[in-house]
C-alpha cells in the first residue's frame, strides 16, 4: 500500500502544479467578447456616418449593391470616409479588375490598439503611391462590402472603408480573420479595367487619346 502511495504522490503533485499554472496563467485573450464588440463598433460607425453624411460629402453610407433596396439594416451598408479625392471619372464595375493600394485591419483588440493588420499591399512603413506598385485585384474577390465601395470610387480616390462582418464573407477564410469581424480598409484606387481587356490595352488607348 505504501508503494502505491509513493507512486501516486508525485503524480498528484504534478497535476496540482499544472492546475496552479492554469489558474496563474497570465495569457491575455486577444479578442474577448469579439462578436458583440464588433457589432457595437459597426453600429456606432454607421449611425455617426448616417448623421454626418447629410452635411459632409466626404462621409458616405453605401448600400450593398447585391441586396434589395428594401433591406435597410445597418449591416446592409458600408461606411466610407473620403481621405483624398482623385481626378478619375469612371468607376469600376463589380466584374472589373481594379489596381489598388490596400490595407485591411481589424477593430482594436487587446494588444493591437489600432487594430491588427491582416493584409497590406505596400512595403514601406507608411503608404506612398510613388514608392509602391498597386496590386491587381478582382472587385468580386473581396466580398460584397469592399466591392460595393470600389464600384463608387474613381482613379486617385483614397477611402477608409468600414465593412460589417455580414458583407465580408469569404475574406476571413483567406487571411485567418476571426469570425464576426468588422473590417476597416484603407484603399487607394490607382485604376481599373473591364473583363476581357488587359491593362496594357487600356494604356495603349490612353496614349492615343481614348479614356477608360
Amino acid at each position: 500500500m505504501k508503494r502505491i502511495a509513493y507512486f501516486f504522490l508525485p503524480l498528484a503533485l504534478a497535476l496540482l502544479g499544472l492546475s496552479a499554472c492554469k489558474e496563474d496563467d497570465n495569457t491575455v485573450e486577444e479578442f474577448p467578447n469579439w462578436q458583440a464588440r464588433n457589432e457595437t463598433y459597426f453600429t456606432q460607425a454607421y449611425q455617426q456616418a448616417l448623421t454626418a453624411s447629410a452635411t459632409n460629402p466626404n462621409v458616405k453610407v453605401l448600400h450593398a449593391w447585391s441586396l434589395p433596396a428594401s433591406r435597410n439594416q445597418p449591416t446592409d451598408f458600408v461606411v466610407v470616409k473620403v481621405l483624398e479625392t482623385g481626378t478619375g471619372t469612371i468607376a469600376p464595375l463589380y466584374t472589373d479588375t481594379a489596381m489598388v493600394h490596400l490595407q485591411g485591419r481589424l477593430i482594436p483588440s487587446t494588444t493591437y490598439t489600432k487594430g491588427k493588420v491582416f493584409v497590406q499591399t505596400w512595403q514601406t512603413e507608411t503608404f506612398s503611391p510613388t514608392s509602391n506598385a498597386p496590386q491587381k485585384v478582382s472587385n468580386s474577390q473581396w466580398g460584397v462590402g469592399l466591392g460595393t465601395a470600389l464600384m463608387h470610387m474613381h482613379k486617385g480616390d483614397r477611402w477608409q472603408i468600414t465593412v460589417p462582418a455580414a458583407l465580408a464573407t469569404g475574406i476571413d477564410s483567406r487571411y485567418g480573420i476571426p469570425a464576426n469581424s468588422t473590417l476597416v480598409f484603407d484603399v487607394t484606387l490607382a485604376g481599373s479595367y473591364h473583363a476581357g481587356k488587359t491593362s496594357a490595352q487600356l494604356q495603349a488607348k490612353r496614349l492615343i487619346g481614348a479614356t477608360e
